[in-house]
């Protein structure tokens, strides 16, 4: 089902409303700090290699060197924030950030930073980001009620926004008076900041499951889940459609700036300044408009004001007309991407959230990352000028293949566990690791209702496919004429207690109930172990 009309006709929460749970203030307010000490280092970073020759390549690459960690590592990070105590992982993490600033800020004082190791260090200050994102996404969650999570994240894009309004310009300003090195040490301030916020929190009980998953499992169940998920899927192909069209707006601004505004380093975070207050503005009313309008409508205008605020950066050389339409952009920005996390936050079980919005963040940064270089190189290739329109067109054409790939509508998805399994009646208990491990149910269905039975165990197959099974198969006993077989393969014992234990959510039960209603009675279940098993 996709949704036509408003999303709601409740009044919205708040948009503060999160900032009143002093635990997420607490950590919001430290996270704000460490955003706008990342894009006082962008800033920094990219007016370093402003003057080099190749400068459109060069600058992009600053951005691309910043986010190609995510896409590389974020996986493996979510893994990680799904199986360590993420409080724990988030300040060691942090303490590494704080490592590479200070070899950043050294470096450039002492004249000592060519173009390569400056990407280099970059890079470095993208897989303590990547190893950050998820970890922080997956606490939100459990921070701030469940109403208040769209608020939540549109609070987490005001903070995004808020440092690309005032880090730029605080750069731009420290970089006309003093030069870059303050800059790089400022931004390692922030985030030692935000480590002496994270030692002092203290969460008041533990998230982790009794027998945390082994990394290579958790991988693997985090992709698994993923692949078998077309609710995810079409959520990561919208942002996909927004973001890499999008990218070339934040990829080649400061090329905007200093050749087609000859502005300085001041007028470059002017121009993100105003991106930014739009983005601001778009987090605020990002309650309204979801109040309003349904997510497919505003993604539809979101696109056409973000391709229409490039056509005029593209075309336009007067520096208030530029500004002018950079706020809608920015607005636009935060409405689609924020709307689209917030959705992946609410529909993501929490045993898998921080892979989930992990595999999220690689869609995110591979979409920026890939589009500023492809950007860049178009804009080497042949102009400023070319690479945007091209860009606006892609936008706009995005945002029309909303009537063919609409957002799904997950107002009536059940996402809390399901606790309806009854315990398994086996004579031994085998050790977890044993596998694998095939799971057999055999269903009565009558001949009315066989071809109901069949297209509702569809979802049945997605559920058992997204919470650990490897194979699925439905089949019918040849000696019978109402007997069907559901045969099931996991990869050990432990993939199917966790099945039972938290794994699967109220909607894989309907889905199940949805299947039991054509058939007569229960199932009769067997659980076939490998035969050298113990018992």
């Amino acid at each position: 089902m996709v949704s036509v009309g408003p999303a709601s006709a409740e009044p919205p929460p708040s948009a503060w409303a999160p900032l009143r749970v002093a635990t997420y203030r607490n950590l919001w307010v430290a996270m704000l700090v460490a955003n706008i000490g990342t894009w006082m280092q962008t800033v920094g970073a990219q007016w370093l290699l402003i003057d080099e020759r190749n400068a459109s390549t060069l600058v992009a690459l600053v951005q691309t060197a910043s986010t190609l960690p995510i896409l590389l590592l974020a996986l493996p990070a979510g893994a990680l924030a799904d199986t360590l105590d993420r409080r724990r992982l988030l300040i060691a993490v942090q303490f590494f950030i704080v490592v590479v600033g200070t070899a950043l800020t050294l470096l450039t004082a002492t004249g000592r930073m060519p173009p390569a190791l400056l990407l280099t260090l970059t890079f470095a200050f993208g897989v303590g980001q990547a190893l950050t994102l998820p970890a922080w996404a997956a606490v939100i969650p459990d921070l701030v009620p469940r109403t208040l999570l769209q608020s939540a994240s549109g609070l987490g894009s005001i903070s995004v926004n808020v440092a690309r309004s005032v880090g730029p310009a605080i750069a731009g300003l420290l970089i006309a008076w003093t030069g870059v090195p303050l800059v790089f040490a400022l931004n390692t301030v922030a985030f030692l900041f935000f480590a002496l916020v994270l030692i002092r929190w203290r969460p008041g009980t533990s998230r982790s499951v009794e027998v945390p998953e082994r990394f290579t499992a958790a991988l693997r169940a985090g992709g698994r889940y993923v692949r078998h998920s077309p609710i995810v899927q079409r959520l990561l192909l919208r942002a996909l459609l927004f973001l890499i069209p999008g990218s070339a707006l934040w990829a080649l601004l400061p090329l905007v700036a200093s050749r087609q505004l000859g502005l300085s380093s001041g007028g470059y975070g002017v121009l993100l300044a105003a991106l930014g207050a739009g983005a601001v503005l778009g987090g605020l009313v990002l309650p309204w408009v979801r109040s309003r309008l349904s997510p497919n409508q505003f993604l539809l205008i979101a696109g056409m004001a973000y391709g229409l605020a490039m056509l005029v950066v593209a075309l336009v050389k007067i520096e208030a007309v530029v500004l002018i339409a950079l706020v809608p952009a920015g607005l636009a920005w935060v409405t689609v991407l924020s709307n689209v996390n917030a959705e992946i936050q609410l529909f993501l079980p929490g045993w898998v959230r921080a892979r989930g919005l992990a595999v999220y963040q690689v869609a995110f940064a591979g979409g920026q990352a890939i589009g500023a270089l492809a950007w860049g190189i178009v804009a080497d290739a042949s102009s400023l000028v070319v690479a945007h329109l091209a860009a606006a067109a892609l936008m706009i054409l995005g945002g029309l293949t909303v009537r063919m790939w609409p957002l799904p509508d997950l107002r009536a998805v059940e996402r809390d566990p399901a606790t309806h399994w009854p315990d398994l009646d086996l004579v031994h208990e085998p050790d977890p690791s044993v596998g694998p491990v095939m799971v057999i149910l055999t269903y009565t269905v009558r001949e009315e209702n066989r071809e109901r039975f069949v297209t509702a165990m569809e979802e049945v197959r997605a559920a058992r496919q997204r919470t650990g099974a490897m194979r699925w198969g439905l089949f019918r006993e040849g000696e019978s004429a109402d007997l069907f077989v559901e045969v099931y393969e996991l990869a050990s014992w432990d993939e199917h207690l966790r099945q039972h234990g938290g794994r699967l959510t109220k909607a894989d039960q309907a889905a199940e109930l949805r299947a039991l209603e054509h058939a007569d009675g229960i199932p009769q279940v067997s659980h076939l172990l490998p035969a050298q098993a113990n018992p």
